[in-house]
């Protein structure tokens, strides 16, 4: 559709804007650099949100914007809500441009990305709401790659990740933008996609490249991630049961870690009705499973002293954090009702009305 358009000198406008949210972590500078010297045509603005709080959202943003950006580049300061409400301020703040490149602060677009990127924008088609990027994570070649790289790995294939994510600024305006219930860098980007395409919408699949570096972490990252736990709930009362298919993400453990931890409450309940028999029949049964997530963790990776020891404690704390995250979502998302479908035929040339994506909403 794209290319008929070009042919009867009907050229699509892939003017674009690139939105950055930001903690200033000194990686936005590696970023920065990098969409510097991504050549082709260069962004009509780009927009740096401030998401700091606390003291340091009172001291300006410690980043080294390259000689070619400065004149483009504006910093607004955001919310501190969370990647959505940051994202949400930026693609505000970028003026009616059509196209808004919503990237990551820690990712690095390839040389040949801004190239690329007209591209994908040029052979859009009219009802594409957004152009995915492939993202790369390189991983060490000289040994297994850790627990958390493999996790990071994981955003490789994620199918509507936001980290190089180009959206049609009308579609954001006919969806309301990202849910801002969304805190972490965590479903927003799926639960974004899942509404354009309800509205009419599609996405597709771009050619640009973009590197999602491994950030560094400390041992207990994977027991702070349990908390999107509490995500996934919000996304099963927004889009029905069936949205981990839609979506194509993965399941994850937490039915094991249900068992893992019911297995471990049963242990302490017994012990302390003196039921001994019972107890050791609950202790085994957390053995077990929790032997069981630690080998799974272990055996893929480096296998050294620091990667055994942190499996070997995070695989006891996983799984109580993952079920408690799951609970406290099914409290606090508990009047959340399932999103109204979008009549039929709505996207290019007829979108919904705008409005807030936390109203759009069916009572079940």
């Amino acid at each position: 559709m794209a290319a008929d358009e070009k042919r009867n000198g009907n050229t699509p406008d892939t003017t674009y804007a690139v939105v950055i949210p930001t903690l200033g972590r000194p990686s936005l500078n590696v970023t920065l650099r990098a969409l510097a010297g991504a050549g082709g045509p260069a962004p009509a603005r780009v927009i740096l949100v401030d998401d700091r709080k606390g003291p340091d959202g009172t001291t300006p943003l410690p980043a080294e914007i390259p000689a070619a950006l400065r004149s483009v580049t504006t910093v607004v300061k955001g919310p501190a809500r969370g990647p959505a409400a940051a994202r949400n301020t930026g693609w505000r703040a970028a003026g009616r441009v059509p196209w808004i490149v919503f990237l990551d602060d820690d990712v690095v677009p390839g040389p040949a990305w801004g190239d690329d990127l007209a591209l994908d924008l040029g052979a859009a088609a009219p009802r594409d709401a957004a152009v995915t990027a492939r993202i790369d994570v390189p991983l060490p070649e000289d040994r297994r790659p850790t627990d958390w790289e493999r996790n990071t790995a994981g955003l490789a294939t994620a199918r509507w990740i936001t980290a190089d994510m180009a959206y049609r600024r009308e579609a954001l305006e006919a969806v309301g933008g990202f849910d801002e219930r969304f805190r972490r860098a965590f479903r927003e980007d799926a639960d974004l996609a899942l509404r354009v395409l309800a509205a009419g919408w599609t996405v597709d699949a771009g050619t640009r490249t973009t590197a999602h570096p491994v950030r560094p972490a400390d041992r207990w990252v994977s027991v702070r991630v349990q908390a999107g736990n509490a995500d996934d709930v919000l996304m099963t009362r927004l889009h029905g049961p069936d949205w981990w298919t839609r979506a194509a993400a993965p399941r994850g453990r937490l039915p094991r870690h249900v068992a893992v931890t019911a297995a471990a409450v049963g242990t302490l309940a017994c012990a302390a009705l003196r039921r001994p028999g019972a107890a050791a029949v609950c202790a085994a049964g957390w053995l077990a499973g929790t032997t069981e997530f630690a080998l799974a963790r272990i055996l893929p990776g480096p296998r050294n002293r620091a990667e055994v020891t942190a499996m070997a404690l995070t695989s006891v704390l996983i799984p109580p954090a993952a079920v408690w995250h799951w609970l406290r979502g099914q409290v606090v998302h508990r009047d959340v009702e399932q999103l109204a479908p979008h009549p039929a035929g709505t996207g290019h040339g007829s979108p919904p009305p705008v409005r807030p994506a936390h109203e759009e909403r069916v009572r079940r």
